[in-house]
Formats: structure tokens, C-alpha cells, sequence
């Protein structure tokens, strides 16, 4: 598998690529408002989907451009109001080339954000970054703290091991690993929802 993180512009966001690297099919995730990075890595690949971990607009600003450029599918969750060719829900799976790519429904910052596993590999979108979580409250409309709560268990459970790619470049490194979160992120401490909510608080 071929992995590329692309500056993609507003606030510090990050898109990615994937592809396969036998028949050069691939996927973006997160274009944001910047995408002139991600137009040149995307060269030399075909763009099969972009997906969207979630529909606040600066995860979505650049599907436009890249649609005219590459035709290529919006996958987004069932949830999202935003226009989009393919909905998916928990755990559906997609093929880019034989690369495998699973969907985990994680609300919280929102009611439609999915978090994409490949391989030991998750994209984060909004939900986790490096050492701090996705915002919740009056300022994210649709938001709910205890979906993100249990959002943030369930991706808890997966394989120590299991590498974090971020929607955004908000902690001291750009990528991290789900043991070094359990170990560094107090967001992942509490193991009620009620202590959860009073750290929050």
C-alpha cells in the first residue's frame, strides 16, 4: 500500500492518499480548501473515491475540484447531508485496487463521522488527534458528548499496534499509534462516561 499526507490547507488539515500499488487505484480523504499538493501527488494515479471522514466543510471544500479533475465517487456516511454517490455504514467495506478499506461509524463530533481502517492504518478524521480529541458542544452543531465518548472506546479496542493519521496537525507529531494515545491522551483515560464528562468539564 502506498501512503502519502498532503497539507491540504484552512486549518491545519491533512488529506491522504492511499493506493494500490500493483494497479495504481487510489483514494483521497479530506481534501480541504488548499488542494494544489494533493493535485500533484495524485499524479500518475487513478482516483478512484474520495472520502469524506465527515461533512463539516473543511473536510469537504476540495471534493469539487478533484471531482472535475479525476470523476471520481464521494463516499460519505448515510448520515451526511452533504451530496455524496456512495453512502456507507458501519463496518461496509471497499476495495481500492486489493487494498481493503473499512468503515467504523464514530459520532461524537459529529452525527456523521466515520473513522477508515486499511491495513493497521486509521484516519481519524475529527474524532482523535495526537494527544487531545474533536471538538464537542454548541460550537459543533450536531455534536453529542457521549457518542464521542463511546466513539473514542470503541476505536480504543483495536490492536495497540493500529497507526493514527489525524484529520489535522494539532499535537506535538503528525501521526501516532492507538498505545501511545492510551498512554499520552487523557481523553482516553476515563473508563465511565460520567468521569469522561467531568474531565471534559
Amino acid at each position: 500500500m502506498i501512503l502519502k499526507k498532503i497539507d491540504s490547507g484552512y486549518d491545519l488539515n491533512f488529506a491522504y492518499l492511499i493506493a494500490d500499488e500493483k494497479t495504481k487505484e487510489a483514494a483521497i480523504i479530506d481534501p480541504s480548501e488548499d488542494i494544489s499538493k494533493v493535485k500533484e501527488e495524485i499524479k500518475g494515479y487513478k482516483i478512484k473515491y474520495i472520502i469524506n471522514t465527515h461533512s463539516h466543510e473543511d473536510h469537504i471544500a476540495g471534493n469539487k475540484e478533484l471531482i472535475n479533475l479525476t470523476n471520481a465517487k464521494i463516499i460519505q456516511h448515510v448520515l451526511s447531508p452533504e451530496k455524496h454517490d456512495i453512502s456507507v455504514k458501519d463496518n461496509q467495506k471497499i476495495k481500492v485496487g486489493e487494498i481493503i478499506l473499512k468503515f467504523i461509524y464514530t459520532p461524537g463530533h459529529i452525527k456523521d463521522h466515520i473513522c477508515i481502517l486499511v491495513e493497521d492504518k486509521l484516519f481519524t478524521g475529527d474524532l482523535l488527534f495526537v494527544g487531545t480529541i474533536g471538538g464537542v458542544g454548541p460550537r459543533f452543531k450536531g455534536s453529542n458528548l457521549e457518542e464521542e465518548y463511546n466513539s473514542l472506546q470503541k476505536i480504543a479496542k483495536l490492536s495497540d499496534n493500529t497507526e493514527i493519521y489525524p484529520g489535522h496537525d494539532y499535537g506535538p507529531k503528525k501521526s501516532s499509534t492507538i498505545s501511545y494515545e492510551k498512554k499520552h491522551n487523557i481523553f482516553l483515560g476515563p473508563k465511565t462516561f460520567k468521569d469522561f464528562k467531568n474531565l471534559l468539564n
